[in-house]
């Protein structure tokens, strides 16, 4: 798939990714896009939108059919299969934040397999512009390019990487990283202590003691410069191990020598529900995900990967507790990640771990395989972000909450946050468990973040021994220097917060529950995945349904509610608790864990456009979870508004209930 290109390209036509579906299909069908305005390209066109999560058992080629037939303009449709395949097309034009979402290649390999050579756009997300580089599709921030090449010049690769750090255009020039990789990064050592001539972060201080010196790289980068690091961790999960096994192959051959297989984990956790999923089903995919996930088994068991299974229902009620499975990044924090460790997966939403204070950081395909093979991983050094949580948390306010307001600051729906490192801090960060800071930390993949960290303090020890039975101890460097620099700080006063959601299209589209102008009526409430599937979670989905219990409170008859666990630990919990017991009684559906509405790949997510869900997962971009409407909530607000049958906070459904 990599791609290697002469000193200077000529390019092919150009399609404007604008706000207008019949103008994006007319720029299929002729010679020129004609009047498109610059000011009005679609921004935030996520990875969902470019390869829906539907099509993501294929890897080869076969992509090329399916390039954005996800983006959702003006409520239409406009690119259907094939249609970017079968056009001249090789250039794409878009807006803001490009790319943002999930970690998968499949989009850049899809645009690539498609035809496209080259997009342009005014910021793209960081995992999506590193896949394009790895795999050798080009892109670029300089809208000056487009009269350059709709004249029908021929630009040299130099002017198109000439913005881009030095190991960026190196990799670029050597055409994809698993070359570069094979042949300069097989046998390089960390450095293991930080520079101490000024103050620095947390997170500099772990980079410090994992980067690995080589070149082109500087042996202490700044931000926006390019570096290599030694992770304690690699994951990898089932969307991505057959494209992943099929790169090595064809780069290094069979058998593989894997660097350091002990330190690689193998996680299962979206297919256990893939012959009920609506989205799967419909479209005859089940046979593709059986094949994609039985080629990670055999690739798991060919090297002798430590390898986690979720459970199907049937298989649950067979289970004898021996079995540790889950959702990949929550699963790292229960049971794999420590303070100070590099922890990196392929999942935009790997930074979950971050809150027990490691750096840890969502990876595409070509990364992952090229860390396989060297032990290697590629980062930019990200600036860092202070994110000060002050004042008294109100009741009913939960970390849900506080980073769906924080989504909604212009700042970082501006793009602010894009690339950098959040640290989170402050009295309320503090006052938080580690579940409700793995919130946090969880979703700095929507707010744009390379990672996000909180300093480990007590209650990371006490999280670490309750989970795993072992004993940590916090060392003295474990903690940002006073001084230290940050590229900008963000407080918010905690105490003015009251419950939010987030309108349909977008984690940035929070609200107050209470500014809501008209009533919003729900068919569905979901409550799990990674963001909403911890023990701290079902404590509060508990709360909410044993007090509705105890007054006698029903589901109203159009509603259904699913809870699904994150891992096997909360499963166990919850029938440990009590919880089971409370939630069956109050006719809730209760699914095994894994990756399942929140992926649209399980019970949980809508089969029509009519429908209306509230759900806790993270992402609510169009089709993520299903054709309908997504709203994001906490989770006392999906179960309070599951009860109410239109979207309210507990609070408030306390005070309509007195």
């Amino acid at each position: 798939m990599e791609k290697h290109y002469a000193n200077a390209i000529s390019f092919g036509r150009i399609l404007y990714l604008c706000d207008d579906p019949e103008l994006i299909q007319t720029q299929l069908q002729v010679i020129t896009a004609g009047n498109v305005d610059m000011e009005h390209l679609r921004d935030d066109v996520s990875t969902d939108e470019i390869t829906p999560v539907s099509i993501l058992s294929y890897y080869d080629k076969e992509l090329g059919r399916f390039a954005y037939t996800g983006l959702k303009v003006a409520g239409a449709f406009p690119i259907g299969n094939q249609d970017l395949a079968s056009s001249d097309v090789e250039v794409v034009v878009a807006g803001q934040r490009y790319g943002k979402g999930s970690s998968r290649e499949h989009s850049p390999a899809a645009e690539m397999y498609a035809g496209i050579r080259l997009v342009i756009a005014k910021s793209f997300e960081r995992i999506y512009r590193q896949n394009a580089d790895n795999i050798g599709l080009l892109t670029s921030t300089d809208f000056g390019l487009i009269d350059r090449i709709e004249r029908g010049e021929a630009i040299s690769l130099d002017e198109l990487v000439a913005d881009r750090d030095e190991l960026a255009a190196t990799i670029i020039k050597s055409g994809g990283l698993l070359r570069f990789g094979q042949h300069h990064m097989r046998n390089m050592e960390p450095r293991r202590t930080p520079p101490a001539h000024r103050p620095l972060t947390l997170f500099e201080k772990i980079i410090g003691r994992h980067q690995l010196i080589m070149s082109p790289c500087d042996d202490e980068p700044g931000p926006g410069q390019g570096a290599f690091v030694r992770a304690d961790w690699r994951f990898i999960h089932e969307y991505y191990t057959g494209m992943c096994e099929h790169m090595l192959n064809t780069t290094y051959g069979k058998p593989l020598s894997l660097f350091d297989p002990d330190s690689i984990l193998i996680f299962e956790d979206h297919t256990s529900y893939m012959h009920v999923s609506p989205a799967h089903v419909r479209a005859g995919l089940i046979p593709n995900m059986v094949a994609m996930r039985d080629a990670q088994r055999t690739f798991a068991g060919a090297y002798g990967l430590r390898m986690h299974r979720t459970l199907t229902d049937e298989e649950a009620m067979l289970d004898d507790g021996g079995n540790v499975a889950g959702i990949s990044h929550a699963m790292m924090a229960e049971h794999y990640a420590l303070p100070g460790q590099v922890v990196v997966g392929t999942d935009s939403h790997t930074p979950h771990s971050g809150a027990l204070g490691c750096v840890a950081f969502g990876v595409g395909t070509t990364d992952m395989a090229n860390a396989f093979m060297t032990g290697a991983v590629r980062m930019t050094m990200p600036q860092s972000l202070l994110i000060d949580l002050q004042g008294a948390v109100p009741a009913g306010v939960t970390a849900k909450d506080i980073v769906l307001k924080l989504l909604a600051q212009p700042s970082i729906r501006g793009g602010a946050g894009v690339g950098k490192a959040f640290e989170f801090t402050g009295p309320v960060v503090a006052d938080l468990s580690i579940d409700e800071r793995a919130t946090l930390t969880n979703m700095v993949a929507e707010l744009g973040g390379f990672s996000g960290i909180v300093a480990p303090d007590e209650k990371t020890v006490d999280f670490i021994r309750a989970r795993r039975e072992e004993e940590f101890c916090i060392e003295p460097w474990m903690h940002s220097d006073p001084g230290a620099h940050y590229a900008d700080a963000i407080t918010i006063d905690c105490s003015r917060l009251s419950p939010i959601v987030a309108r349909p299209g977008d984690p940035g589209n929070g609200l107050p529950l209470a500014d809501l102008k008209t009533r919003v009526m729900i068919d569905i409430a979901y409550g799990g995945s990674c963001t909403g599937g911890k023990q701290g979670d079902f404590d509060l989905y508990h709360e909410v349904l044993y007090w509705a219990l105890q007054r006698n409170m029903a589901l109203p008859a159009n509603v259904k509610l699913y809870l699904q666990y994150g891992t096997t630990a909360v499963r166990d919990y919850c029938v440990a608790k009590g919880y089971d017991s409370t939630f069956r009684k109050m006719g809730a559906s209760l699914l095994q864990p894994s990756c399942g509405a929140c992926a649209n790949c399980g019970p949980g997510v809508s089969v029509d456009a009519a429908q209306v869900t509230v759900s806790s997962i993270n992402r609510n971009f169009p089709g993520r979870s299903g054709p309908g409407q997504v709203w994001l909530a906490s989770p006392p607000t999906v179960a309070a508004s599951a009860l109410a049958g239109e979207l309210i906070s507990f609070e408030d459904l306390k005070r309509r209930s007195v």
